[in-house]
C-alpha cells in the first residue's frame, strides 16, 4: 500500500491519501482523541502522539499536529497506523458514520438556505476537500451565513480569508438576501 501526503494551506494539517476509500459518505470530525471513540482509524493516528484533530473525507485522512510537534517525527507513524489500519480489516467507523451535512433549518428563510446549500455542496466543498478539509453550513439568520470549517480548514491561517473574500463574496453575489459570512465553533 503507498500512502501520497500533500500539504494544506494549513501549516498544521497533512492530507493522507490512501489510494482508497475512507468514508463512503459524508464527512467525520474528530477533534480530539475522545472524540475519535467510534473510529479504529482515528483512534490509531491519535496513538501515533503529537496530533490535535483528524478529519476523514471521501479518500483522505487530515491530520492536524500539536504546535510543538514536528511533521517529520510524527509523519511516519501516522503513514504506519493508516497502513495498519487499511490491512487489518476493521471498518474506519463503528455503528452509524458521522453525517458530516449541513445543519437543518426550518423557517420562512427555507428558500434562500436551499440556494445556499447548494451553492456551498457545487462550489465550495469540492474547493475545499482538495485541500482536506469541508465547510458546512450552520445557519442562516438576518442575512447572516454561519458555517463550521472542518478538517485543514479549522484553524488555518488564510480560513477568514477563505470565508471573507471567496465564501462570502459567492454568496453575495448568487443570493441577494446574504450580507455576510460568519464561522462558528463546533
Amino acid at each position: 500500500m503507498f500512502i501520497q501526503t500533500e500539504s494544506t494551506p494549513n501549516p498544521a494539517t497533512l492530507k493522507f491519501l490512501p489510494g482508497q476509500t475512507v468514508l463512503e459518505l459524508g464527512t467525520a470530525d474528530f477533534p480530539s482523541a475522545e472524540a475519535a471513540a467510534k473510529s479504529p482509524l482515528a483512534k490509531r493516528i491519535f496513538a501515533a502522539g503529537g496530533v490535535t484533530g483528524v478529519f476523514f473525507g471521501n479518500d483522505f485522512v487530515t491530520v492536524t499536529k500539536a504546535e510543538d510537534t514536528d511533521w517529520p517525527h510524527i509523519k511516519p507513524q501516522i503513514l504506519g497506523a493508516i497502513m495498519e489500519h487499511f490491512q487489518s480489516g476493521q471498518p474506519v467507523m463503528e455503528g452509524e458514520a458521522s453525517g458530516g451535512g449541513h445543519a437543518e433549518h426550518t423557517g420562512e428563510d427555507g428558500d434562500i438556505v436551499r440556494q445556499i446549500k447548494e451553492l456551498l455542496d457545487t462550489r465550495v466543498r469540492p474547493a475545499v476537500a482538495q485541500d482536506g478539509g469541508d465547510i458546512t453550513f450552520h445557519g442562516f439568520d438576518r442575512g447572516v451565513v454561519y458555517l463550521h470549517m472542518q478538517g485543514a480548514c479549522a484553524g488555518c491561517p488564510s480560513s477568514t480569508l477563505t470565508l471573507k473574500m471567496g465564501i462570502e463574496n459567492l454568496l453575495r453575489h448568487y443570493i441577494p438576501e446574504v450580507l455576510e459570512v460568519r464561522p462558528v465553533a463546533a
